[in-house]
Formats: structure tokens, C-alpha cells, sequence
């Protein structure tokens, strides 16, 4: 690589340093969730599990991510490392725990990509009055294929150039969605509904108001439509002020994505109604289509568009934790060396950027031709994988800073007991889901695989493979698993400055915390 190329001292050579600010990255973590198109994915089946208490289970979903997410600010700044939770964990449990955690991040890439792509293309067609075209599977498909490739261009052109496509993604996609709640609850109080409006209730707030068995089916939804925002944190290496920026805009990507949701919330309970929403739980998104419609009239494009960008948005973001995990990964030797193939040009990781796309298209291709639905039953599974490597992170946090944890009430709060909590709180998802989905009346299809439901099985799947992967590459190349767990270094519990580079970001290298 040319000398101009190199990265500055305690970055890995490649990665273009100070490439975006904070409001870039706080931008890219909320476009990572893709808010409109969460919204829409789940408020029909929230509605039906909780009914009028939708908002109250979208702010209670949101504690476990606020937990999760100091988390992730204070392992940030001991490492700015784009692996995140992989190369956090190894440092603090180990590389076999590590390695895990940074498959479930790569995979869920895998999973989701293109079903956002599809959305997107669906709804955008939808928006342009091509409803024939959503209807065409050849044609859909091809599209969406299409726009996987561009955002993954995007991505490999530069960190740059993909912040500025996500500012004006989220610009049109909050204008669209504000334009939504006003009207609609504007419609409630002028009695001009379709639909049997309620008043909206303060009491809507209380996330057990619809008992106990509901909430926890409602936190299972609620905790993917908060999953995203941690991309701000993958750009940690090229962010300015890498040891704070990024955790910082995860944390307000969760509190900002909070206000989002529950005015939605409020503003689709009040204006449908319970009833209405839980009838049509089962048609997921295109709720949404039907809504905007009756909400906008004519302007139904509006909301449409915005759930098109979200999607779009996330389609790109999505691949960037994958590949950037990817890319720490193969620096560590945890996977095979062209996996950290920098663009000398753009200063990406390209090889592993493409990989990812490639992948997730062959995935979204072939589950499609199994049928719709198991389309829909992978996307389920990822709340498995997500609650594993959420809750992976919490306890790496504590367990990193075990020494100094007792120093203060802030670190007890804030860097134990608050990821210790978030991890719980995500462990028993976890569970909850295995159990739920090992019942196949509880999948989309409602078909069988071995047994068990669809969704559990892809969940499995994805672990034995890699577990297999990680046994063979561990025979294959033992550097990595050399590694030995560590603690926090006490000049950065204290803030007097950073620990020794060790080529991954700024703190002290694994296996030699004091």
C-alpha cells in the first residue's frame, strides 16, 4: 500500500481514519434498524399480543437495548476495534466465546439483507403504482438483486459516501413518518378515522397492562425493531473521536429510535384501533400500505416511500457490521487472511464487504424458491442470534472491568450491573424464543422441520455450522485461539488516557491487561 495510504499510529493499517463525525454515525445507527420498516413489520403483531399497551412494550424493549448499549460505549473506549463485540469478547472471555460472537453479527447480515431489499423494492413499486410488478416474482427478485449490488458498491466506494447517502435516507424517511403521525391523529381527535378510533391514553405506556405471557411475546418483536444500532460502533475505526463518538451515538440512535416508536405506536393504535390490528396482525408490513392509504389519501406514496427508504438504508448499513466483523476477524487470523483485504483506493474492506453481499443474495434466493414463508421464518430466527450476541456483549463489559467495578456508584451502575441486567434480561429472550419456536404452529409456514418450528431449525443450523467452521479453522491456524482473556486497563477506567496500541484500536493488547 502507498505511503499516504497508511492509517494513523494505533489504527489497523487501511481503514481510513476520521472519515465520518458523530452525526454521520448516529445517522448510519438509525438507519441500521430501519425504523419505518421495523414499525411496520411488527406493530400489527405487537398489537395483537398487547393490544392498546403496543407503546408500553416498544419503551420496555427499549431498556434492555439503553443497557445493552452502555455497554458497548464503555467497551468502545477501552478498544476501537470495528469487530465490536468479537474482538471485545475475546478479550474478555476468551477467543472461543469471541468467535462466536462475531459469527452471529456476520450471519445476521446474511439473514436479513435481502429481505430488507425486497421490502424496499416492494414498496417502492407500491409507491410508483407498479402493484403488478410486486406481484411478479422474476421481476422482484431481480430488483432486489440489483439493489443489493449497488448498496454494496456503496459500501466499497467509501465510508463517506455511504454517510451521505444514509443522511438523506433518514431525512426522507423521519419527514415521511412525522407527516404520518400528524395526520393521523389530527384524523382521531377530528373524528374523520375509517376505523373505530380511541383516544390515546397515557396508560397505553404500561407494558404490563396486558399481563405477563403477552409482554414477553411482545419484548421477542420489540427487541428487533431496536437491532441495528450498534453499526455506528463497526465504524469505530474511521469515526472522529473513535474512543467516545461511537458510543455515544449508539446510545442516542436507541433513545431517538424510543420517541420514534412509541409515536408511531400511539398514532397507528389510536387511529386503527386494537381490534382492526389485531385482526390483520398475520399481513405484517403491508398493514402499512393499507394504513397509509386510508391515513393519506392520495399521498399514500408518502408513507410508502418511507418504508422504502428504510429499507434501502438498511440494506446498506446492515452489511457493514457483517463485513467489518469480517475484516477483525481475518486480522486476528479468527478467519482466512483475504478477508482483510483493504481497498487501497476507497480504504475499505472490500473482499469481505462483497463476500457478505454475495451470500445473503444466494441465501435470500434459495430460501425463496423453499416458499414465502420460510423467507419470513429466517428473518425469525435472527432474533436468536441477536439476543446471543447482545447478551454476549453485556457480560464481556462486566467481566472486563470485574476490578473496577466497586471503584464507584458510576461504574457499579452503569458498567456492571447495567449490562449484567441487559444481558439477563436478553439470555431469557433467548430462551423464550427456543421455546416458542420449537412448536411449528408458532411459524409462519406452521410447517415442520424435524419437528420442530422452522425458524428453530435455521437458528441451529447456523450454530452447528459454526461451531463446525470453528473447529476446522482452529486445526487449520491456533494464533488466534493463543489469546487469553484479560481486565480493564485502570487508566481508562479512571480517564487518564488509553492504554498501548495493539494494531486493533488503542488499548492494551489481549492477554496482557495488567
Amino acid at each position: 500500500m502507498a505511503a499516504e495510504d497508511a492509517a494513523p499510529a494505533g489504527r489497523p493499517e487501511g481503514l481510513k481514519a476520521n472519515a465520518i463525525g458523530f452525526v454521520d454515525a448516529l445517522v448510519i445507527g438509525l438507519n441500521s434498524t430501519s425504523p419505518a420498516y421495523s414499525l411496520a413489520a411488527v406493530i400489527g403483531p405487537i398489537v395483537a399480543l398487547v393490544g392498546i399497551y403496543a407503546p408500553g412494550v416498544m419503551f420496555a424493549s427499549f431498556v434492555p437495548m439503553l443497557l445493552i448499549a452502555s455497554a458497548f460505549y464503555y467497551l468502545n473506549k477501552v478498544d476501537q476495534d470495528c469487530g465490536t463485540t468479537f474482538s471485545w469478547v475475546t478479550r474478555a472471555m476468551g477467543p472461543w466465546a469471541g468467535w462466536l460472537g462475531g459469527w452471529a453479527i456476520a450471519m445476521t447480515g446474511v439473514l436479513v439483507v435481502g429481505s430488507l431489499a425486497d421490502v424496499a423494492v416492494s414498496f417502492a413499486l407500491l409507491a410508483f403504482g407498479l402493484d403488478s410488478w410486486v406481484d411478479n416474482t422474476f421481476v422482484r427478485q431481480l430488483l432486489t438483486v440489483l439493489l443489493i449490488l449497488v448498496m454494496t458498491a456503496v459500501c466499497v466506494i467509501g465510508t463517506e459516501l455511504s454517510a451521505k447517502v444514509q443522511n438523506v435516507l433518514i431525512l426522507a424517511q423521519v419527514a415521511c413518518l412525522l407527516i404520518f403521525v400528524g395526520v393521523a391523529l389530527y384524523s382521531v381527535y377530528a373524528g374523520t378515522s375509517k376505523y373505530p378510533a380511541i383516544d390515546p391514553q397515557f396508560s397505553w405506556l404500561n407494558p404490563f397492562g396486558a399481563g405477563g405471557a403477552a409482554l414477553s411475546g411482545g419484548l421477542l418483536l420489540g427487541v428487533f425493531i431496536y437491532w441495528g444500532w450498534e453499526s455506528a460502533v463497526n465504524l469505530t475505526e474511521e469515526v472522529e473521536n473513535s474512543a467516545t463518538a461511537p458510543g455515544k451515538a449508539g446510545l442516542w440512535s436507541t433513545v431517538i429510535l424510543l420517541v420514534t416508536y412509541v409515536s408511531v405506536g400511539f398514532a397507528v393504535v389510536a387511529y386503527a384501533g386494537p381490534t382492526f390490528l389485531a385482526e390483520n396482525a398475520g399481513e405484517e408490513e403491508f398493514i402499512f400500505a393499507q394504513l397509509a392509504g386510508d391515513v393519506l389519501g392520495g399521498w399514500d406514496w408518502v408513507l410508502l416511500l418511507a418504508v422504502s427508504t428504510s429499507a434501502i438504508a438498511s440494506t446498506q448499513t446492515t452489511i457493514i457490521p457483517a463485513s467489518r466483523t469480517a475484516l477483525s476477524m481475518a486480522r486476528r487470523q479468527a478467519l482466512p487472511a483475504h478477508f482483510r483485504h483493504i481497498n487501497p483506493r476507497f480504504r475499505t474492506p472490500d473482499v469481505s464487504t462483497w463476500w457478505v453481499a454475495a451470500i445473503a443474495i444466494a441465501w435470500y434466493l434459495v430460501v425463496s424458491q423453499i416458499s414465502e414463508n420460510a423467507l419470513f421464518d429466517s428473518l425469525t430466527a435472527l432474533s436468536l442470534l441477536i439476543a446471543f450476541y447482545y447478551a454476549l456483549t453485556g457480560l464481556a463489559c462486566a467481566v472486563y472491568y470485574r476490578r473496577h467495578l466497586f471503584e464507584s456508584v458510576h461504574n457499579f451502575l452503569l458498567i456492571g450491573l447495567g449490562p449484567l441486567v441487559g444481558a439477563g434480561l436478553l439470555t431469557w429472550l433467548l430462551v423464550k424464543s427456543v421455546m416458542d419456536m420449537s412448536d411449528p404452529e408458532n411459524s409462519y409456514s406452521g410447517t415442520s422441520w424435524f419437528g420442530l418450528g422452522p425458524p428453530l431449525v435455521i437458528g441451529i443450523g447456523i450454530a452447528v455450522a459454526g461451531v463446525i467452521i470453528m473447529f476446522v479453522w482452529r486445526l487449520r491456524a491456533p494464533a488466534y485461539w493463543r489469546e487469553r482473556p484479560g481486565v480493564a486497563d485502570p487508566e481508562l477506567v479512571h480517564g487518564h488516557g488509553h492504554g498501548p496500541g495493539n494494531g486493533h484500536g488503542n488499548g492494551p493488547a489481549p492477554g496482557k491487561e495488567t
